[in-house]
């Protein structure tokens, strides 16, 4: 008797299990988690890992922090699966400490934690990784288990690493911004568009060299995953397998955000807790009344940027929410919190979906990472793009030059410039045009995701195909059609 003809036999069989690694970062911590819910929703059996500090963040932001206690059997149930935690210990708190035990003793780290899945009974069905930590894919090939890359950026500028890795192309000199490089599925990007990453002024060369890492690798995994939807990448998309040496086939399975039915509020990803009264205080507020800001969890400005940007929005006359974290707080002008009581909120963090979201809000001031861009993208809310390094310079130039949906915010900072790109983006001559960009896109966004959408296709064959690999079944291969 064969193995299927004895399953029956047995009591109900434990789901296939999928092993998610992440770089301990928030703008990698929420399209993984979100992930990994809707993979559990749909019947597997998920486990995210990252570093104890992280975890540590996770436990304190959330309200239901026992769900994230490393290693609890159980875990929380998510529609039909479960999501469960594991931690490895980070040996440190400053960045380079903690890229630096990234790339030396976490490899190993990881294998143990991988072979004490199947030591406890739940045998590792498919890791999945992401930039930053290229090993993964290596140690699950190690342990002969399938692997997954999730690609938590743009198909863009996958296919600009992806060029500039395998020696495809010459990026434009940073001295010359009338230089252009051309690309399949691209429109011409001047250096100050393309990632800041791959410049030679860039400072961050450690991040560099870990998501250059990625390539060199990233055929030995069997999906490569990208947190984008087709509609929104159609043409990179439809460029990117006519590429020499051939890129691997990118499966869009975006946009990351949360979906209710993946048990959207029993897990979240928060490292700061948000602020619980945001939403309450946006009710108060007249329809599309709102300038919302925020540079995200890394972007630093100095406290000439915090002080321009804060007078910029006060002088906009518009009630504004203004997410500016603790490690920023102090940089604030004296006096500024009691001038703008009443018209103006400033919070530490904030629930951005529902922000971006509600009705009151009339445009999202965006350091424009890829998760706040996907976010602001599925809610239909126009931008005022202010980037400042990394991907986020390509992000700005789609929101606004191919998606249409909002403005640039130039650097130097200036409070007049906030202003008027505020009210460029909510009254200005293309105000309405821009509005109806970013509908548009939200529409979108919202069919990829919901049940037979494009990106929900692509999800439910890959638990389709993980589940038949399990059952000893034929493998088959997962597509990116739309």
């Amino acid at each position: 008797m064969n193995d299927e003809e004895a399953a029956p036999a047995t009591a109900a069989a434990a789901p296939p299990h999928v092993l998610f690694v992440c770089f301990p970062s928030q703008g990698h911590v929420n399209p993984t988690l979100r992930l990994a819910k809707r993979l559990a929703a749909k019947g597997l059996h998920v486990t995210c890992c990252t570093t104890s500090g992280v975890g540590a963040q996770l436990a304190a932001a959330a309200s239901t922090s026992g769900v994230l206690s490393s290693g609890r059997d159980d875990g929380v149930r998510v529609g039909r699966g479960r999501v469960r935690f594991e931690f490895m210990d980070d040996h440190g708190n400053e960045k380079e400490d903690l890229l630096r035990y990234l790339a030396t003793s976490a490899p190993a780290a990881f294998a143990e934690l991988l072979g004490r899945q199947a030591a406890a009974g739940r045998p590792v069905a498919c890791v999945v990784g992401n930039p930053f930590l290229p090993w993964a894919v290596d140690v699950a090939a190690d342990a002969g288990v399938p692997s997954a890359v999730l690609w938590v950026q743009s198909c863009a500028v996958f296919s600009l690493y992806y060029h500039y890795a395998s020696g495809l192309v010459e990026l434009p000199p940073e001295d010359d911004p009338g230089a252009r490089v051309a690309l399949p599925g691209l429109p011409p990007l001047s250096a100050a568009e393309v990632p800041s990453f791959l410049l030679p002024s860039n400072p961050f060369k450690l991040f560099t060299e870990a998501v250059l890492g990625q390539f060199r690798n990233i055929g030995r995994a069997s999906w490569v995953f990208v947190n984008s939807f087709s509609e929104l990448e159609r043409d990179v998309l439809a460029a990117l397998p006519g590429v020499t040496p051939r890129p691997p086939q990118l499966i869009p399975v975006g946009p990351l955000i949360e979906l209710e039915e993946d048990g959207g509020a029993a897990v979240r990803g928060d490292m700061i807790k948000a602020a619980d009264d945001c939403v309450g205080w946006l009710d108060t507020q007249a329809p599309r009344s709102v300038v919302y800001a925020s540079v995200g969890s890394i972007v630093v400005l100095s406290a000439d940027e915090v002080a321009e940007m804060a007078h910029g929005l006060a002088s906009t006359g518009r009630p504004f929410l203004w997410v500016v974290r603790p490690d920023t707080r102090p940089l604030l002008p004296e006096g500024f919190l009691n001038a703008v009581a009443g018209r103006g909120t400033v919070v530490p963090w904030s629930p951005q979906e529902r922000v971006l979201a509600h009705p009151a809000t009339a445009c999202f001031l965006t350091h424009c990472g890829w998760n706040s861009t996907l976010e602001t993208v599925a809610a239909g809310v126009p931008v005022v793009a202010f980037p400042q390094w990394g991907d986020q310079c390509t992000d700005a130039k789609f929101l606004v030059e191919e998606l249409g949906m909002g403005v640039r915010l130039r650097a130097p900072l200036r409070r007049e410039a906030v202003r008027e790109a505020v009210d460029a983006a909510v009254a200005g001559p293309e105000a309405d045009a821009m509005l109806s960009s970013a509908r548009s896109c939200s529409a979108a966004a919202r069919a990829a995701v919901a049940p037979g959408g494009s990106s929900d296709r692509q999800v439910q064959a890959f638990v389709d195909e993980v589940m038949r690999r399990a059952s000893g079944g034929q493998a088959a291969e997962v597509t990116s059609s739309g």
